[in-house]
């Protein structure tokens, strides 16, 4: 399974973007997906994820509320639509997947990784 991730860039402020996670592998369309974050000097951190079947999602207290997880599993595709934007999410966004449907918090439970893409939130 290998995941495309796309969608980053450089946005003011309260703006929005959104992120994309393309998986090839028919698989795929049954594995658990997250998103986690690195920003320059920090450890990666979980942002959101959601379950194989699209039915049950979390998401980091820092982004609940701002942050939607989705998926399109004929496209076998995540989606992170990412509104009202600050500074602080400025970071290299990476997916994940997962040889289950459950989805976990740490990344040391997910198989797969895509390359990253920038998010750069200016003030």
């Amino acid at each position: 399974v290998q995941l495309q991730a796309s969608g980053g860039g450089l946005v003011q402020a309260g703006g929005s973007l959104k992120l994309s996670c393309a998986a090839s592998g028919r698989t795929a369309s049954s594995y658990a997906m997250a998103w986690f974050r690195q920003a320059p000097g920090k450890e990666r951190e979980f942002v959101a994820a959601i379950s194989g079947s699209g039915g049950n999602t979390y998401y980091a207290d820092s982004v609940k509320g701002r942050f939607t997880i989705s998926r399109d599993n004929a496209k076998i595709t995540g989606y992170l639509q990412m509104n009202s934007l600050k500074p602080e999410d400025t970071a290299i966004y990476y997916c994940a997947a997962r040889i289950s449907s459950s989805w976990y918090v740490s990344s040391v439970n997910y198989n797969y990784w895509g390359q990253g893409t920038q998010v750069t939130v200016s003030s």
